[in-house]
């Protein structure tokens, strides 16, 4: 028998409560999407003002970087012509994303679940996932 750690609902809201204070502080408005380990979605949250556009884009970045226990960004370089995993982002229906915002959540060197948010630059997403994560260690 194997114990699993994941996060549950109130670690949830707390990363989604990390996410909106530095969405804030940048004044970008974000949506906000939580898996559990097993790449079920927890939790999510369109800011007042995210991109309806960026629903779906938070949901498959967090699904990316719970499945593949990997943020989004590692994937960038990765899958561009001519490299390793080049055309990977079509994988698994198309819901594979190589742009930054999603990363996982790791407690005692584990994937518990995992954080995409969207709405922003790269850059800017992937900030805020990070600020979220740090935000729930805090906590």
């Amino acid at each position: 028998m194997k114990s699993i750690l994941r996060l549950d609902i109130d670690d949830a809201r707390i990363l989604i409560a990390g996410a909106n204070a530095a969405a804030d502080e940048i004044g970008v408005p974000m949506c906000i999407a939580i898996m559990d380990e097993g790449a079920n979605l927890l939790a999510f949250e369109r800011m007042e003002g995210g991109k309806v556009s960026s629903s779906t884009i938070a949901i498959d970045k967090a699904f990316t970087a719970a499945a593949a226990k990997r943020a989004t960004h590692e994937y960038g370089a990765a899958s561009q012509p001519g490299a390793p995993a080049y055309g990977i982002n079509s994988a698994i229906g198309g819901r594979l994303m190589i742009v930054a915002g999603g990363v996982p959540v790791v407690h005692e060197g584990e994937v518990i679940g995992a954080i995409g948010i969207s709405s922003g630059t790269p850059a800017q997403d992937r900030a805020v996932a990070e600020a979220a994560i740090a935000h729930w260690l805090a906590r």
